[in-house]
């Protein structure tokens, strides 16, 4: 527990959030404001805002927790998320701000000229935002619950309170400055921690995170098992412990667990000695070597198909980035062409910058808070992290600025996504249109995911993201790539392309997340789906589209030619239902 430490950090995090946000409240003004900050935000600014709402939960915490669980495989993570910014600089970022467009499915309905596409790409774009501002609002309660004890309902609200202030506020215009702030604080919070903890690391002759070495606890450590789990011991191991533990009630008893399997129940605690090895969940160590595979790629983590699984999160982080409503909206905000791929080269040295950081923290973790992967609580390995290491006040203060600096990526992203969201639901659902529409659509974008977030199986955070980037790899990457390179996309096969590709993978999501498999092929094909969906996705497009050849835009050829032509060109005629009535 951090405490008061915890709770001042979030506060002041919240209250610059708020003054910050309230400067794009006095220069928001029109329609544009709202939606596209009229257009105008230069490279530099839109490069860390953009970076700022990308870095979510799952880069701030859930990178570091997954290392630490399941070891080097978990480095696709971060080289995804960036590589992804490559695939939208060479193929998406100039084309898609030349389209004039506000949302995805305004796109969607420019390039093709069709209504049904529009209500289709709308449908993708809102269920997309809303599967990813699950998390976010899911680890902020795991933050404020690991800080200062509250219940875990309370952080999410309050990043829904303060979201949703925010965007109503000022909308684009404001977000731009907030997240551009967040951006900075949050490499600041992981950064200073970190040479702290790496100077207190080279005193305290720890040993490294060895391949070759099964985890071990390095000083005397009680361990505290919130929910029911079974262990696999691969060598005899003395403990004291209060709770259940093979069915039997123990009260401070010492007891030797011997190698196999062991259930321990919830409510559970063990004192473990210094040197103990650490028990492995059953099944998190397919190879059986206790933990000395953790620095090995494909050693059998997070799943039993290993390379499987790194192709399916190399596809969905790589071909995802582009199909995410909150990322993709920020390249309307820039002047033109040029200044997208300007900015596009910026987020990828900001990105580039911010994931070296994760990894050293997922490293440390291994040696000092190796528990967590007992308890099941990896996500709150680095907020554990500085009082483990470091301890006593000095130790409650670096855990207080990574409160602060996880609070920032909870309301950044979770800013994006709610703006993305809101744009679409004032075009497509609400009645009307305009800023008073945009308002309202704030309030449902943040109110139904916050009562969602009670009642969805909470999953480790970014396992959670790279569900939501199979989604959007898998519909909205198809429509983005032959909707901007291939002029015989029809209306017919953007429509089947999306709902084969998108909506197989929006079916895996659900078995995911509703434990359908829990082992073999069946649950790797669920979890990683982006292998065969996002195919799936591109072929059933192309296919279609070829065998409806008569149903080819007539505008098609004015509509790429914007999309591909400088924007000093001498305009072309626009598509016919490129401003569609009563839109903004």
């Amino acid at each position: 527990m951090i405490g008061g430490y915890g709770v001042l950090a979030v506060t002041l995090v919240v209250l610059a959030t708020v003054l910050i946000g309230a400067l794009g409240l006095r220069i928001s003004r029109t329609t544009s404001d709202f939606y596209v900050a009229s257009r105008s935000v230069g490279p530099g600014l839109n490069g860390a805002a953009i970076s700022g709402e990308y870095l979510s939960a799952a880069s701030f915490l859930g990178i570091a927790g997954l290392l630490l669980a399941h070891g080097a495989d978990i480095l696709w993570y971060p080289v995804g998320y960036t590589c992804g910014y490559l695939v939208l600089l060479l193929f998406v970022a100039a084309p898609l701000r030349r389209s004039g467009a506000y949302t995805l499915p305004d796109f969607a309905e420019s390039r093709l000229e069709s209504r049904p596409v529009r209500r289709v790409a709308s449908v993708f774009a809102v269920g997309i935002g809303w599967l990813y501002l699950l998390p976010q609002l899911q680890g902020a309660g795991l933050t404020l619950r690991t800080a200062v004890g509250g219940p875990e309902w309370l952080g999410g609200v309050v990043v829904a309170v303060v979201v949703l202030c925010t965007v109503t506020a000022g909308g684009m215009r404001s977000i731009t400055f907030v997240q551009a702030f967040q951006y900075w604080l949050k490499l600041s919070a992981l950064l200073v921690p970190l040479v702290f903890l790496a100077l207190a690391w080279q005193g305290d002759g720890a040993p490294g995170a060895s391949a070759e070495q099964p985890a071990s606890f390095h000083r005397a450590t009680v361990v505290r098992v919130d929910r029911s789990v079974v262990v696999d011991v691969t060598a005899a191991t003395g403990v004291t412990v209060t709770g259940i533990l093979d069915g039997r009630t123990e009260r401070r008893a010492a007891v030797t667990l011997v190698p196999g399997p062991h259930t321990i129940g919830a409510g559970t605690d063990l004192a473990f000695p210094a040197g103990a090895a650490v028990p492995q969940p059953a099944g998190a160590v397919a190879d059986g070597s206790g933990g000395r595979a953790w620095g090995r790629p494909l050693n059998g983590s997070p799943g039993q198909h290993p390379l499987y699984a790194d192709y399916g999160l190399i596809l969905a982080t790589f071909l995802g980035a582009m199909g995410l409503p909150h990322v993709v909206v920020r390249f309307y905000t820039s002047p033109d062409g040029r200044a997208a791929r300007r900015t596009t080269l910026v987020v990828l040295a900001l990105l580039g910058a911010f994931y070296l950081l994760p990894p050293l923290y997922g490293a440390l973790s291994r040696i000092y808070v190796p528990d967590l992967v007992l308890s099941g609580n990896t996500d709150t390995a680095i907020l554990v992290l500085p009082q483990r290491l470091v301890g006593g006040t000095a130790g409650r203060l670096l855990s207080a600025v990574l409160v602060g600096g996880a609070f920032a990526a909870f309301l950044s992203t979770a800013s994006g996504l709610t703006v993305s969201i809101a744009g679409v639901l004032s075009q497509d659902v609400l009645p009307s249109v305009g800023v008073r529409s945009f308002r309202w659509a704030t309030l449902l974008a943040v109110a139904v995911p916050t009562a969602c977030t009670l009642a969805v199986p909470g999953l480790p955070l970014a396992d959670a993201v790279a569900l939501a980037f199979a989604v959007a790899a898998s519909s909205f990457c198809p429509l983005l790539l032959l909707g901007i390179w291939w002029r015989r996309l029809t209306p017919p096969g953007a429509i089947a392309g999306i709902l084969a590709g998108g909506g197989s993978a929006v079916c895996a999501v659900l078995a995911t997340m509703g434990g359908l498999y829990s082992g073999g092929w069946p649950a790797a094909l669920l979890a990683w789906p982006a292998v065969w969906s996002v195919p799936t996705g591109f072929l059933v497009m192309v296919l279609v589209s070829l065998a409806t050849a008569g149903s080819v835009p007539p505008g098609t050829e004015a509509t790429l030619a914007r999309l591909h032509l400088p924007e000093a060109t001498p305009a072309l005629p626009p598509s016919r239902s490129h401003s569609p009535a009563g839109r903004p």
